[in-house]
């Protein structure tokens, strides 16, 4: 008996894994992501690291029309007085929201690469309350209200996968429109599911 139930387990776990690969994972992507913005036009630049998420759906095996959403926290930077000596940590209240819509150009395959180029907004919205309370909510209810610019975004980027599961990286630059065109590199890494 317990031959048997050890041959049925080995049996699941060979099987699992080849049907897996044989589904066609070819619908649509989602996914998460950790991201890194460099707000180029601050002095002196601040980088923020955030998170995001973004959903597609293949309109042709080699195009997705895909949005994104992320949020990056506040940050701490070094500001430098004048008189050269004294060194100070200051914490910034801006917490950039982006959201993102456009297609996506890829190649076939496990292993991808891509090129996208997407329109929407940044929101530069200021709060002095931690993101897991309210400071994600005000960021949101910001959008009509606050600071927001039209964004465009050119990228490109590579995604592996084994089965449905992958990984995504993604380097792009954010251009939002405040008094001319302000130019901010966006890098992306994380975790992709095919359906």
């Amino acid at each position: 008996m317990k031959r048997i139930a050890l041959l049925a387990v080995l049996g699941f776990f060979i099987a699992v894994p080849s049907f897996l690969v044989a589904q066609d994972y070819n619908h649509g992507e989602a996914g998460v992501f950790v991201d890194y913005l460099d707000l180029g036009r601050t002095t002196p630049n601040i980088n923020f690291v955030g998170i995001g998420g973004r959903a597609a759906f293949n309109v042709h095996p080699n195009v997705q029309l895909e949005g994104e959403l992320s949020y990056d926290f506040k940050r701490n930077f070094t500001s430098v007085f004048t008189n050269g000596a004294s060194t100070t940590f200051v914490s910034t209240r801006v917490r950039p929201l982006t959201g993102l819509f456009g297609p996506k150009f890829q190649t076939k395959g496990p292993f991808r690469a891509f090129v996208t180029g997407k329109l929407g907004f940044v929101n530069f919205s200021t709060s002095d309350q931690t993101p897991v309370a309210a400071g994600f909510t005000s960021a949101l209810g910001s959008v009509t209200s606050g600071n927001t610019n039209f964004a465009l975004y050119p990228g490109a980027g590579v995604e592996g996968f084994w089965g449905p599961f992958g990984m995504r990286a993604e380097i792009g630059d954010v251009v939002y429109f405040d008094n001319g065109a302000q130019h901010n590199w966006k890098v992306t890494f994380g975790p992709q599911f095919r359906f």
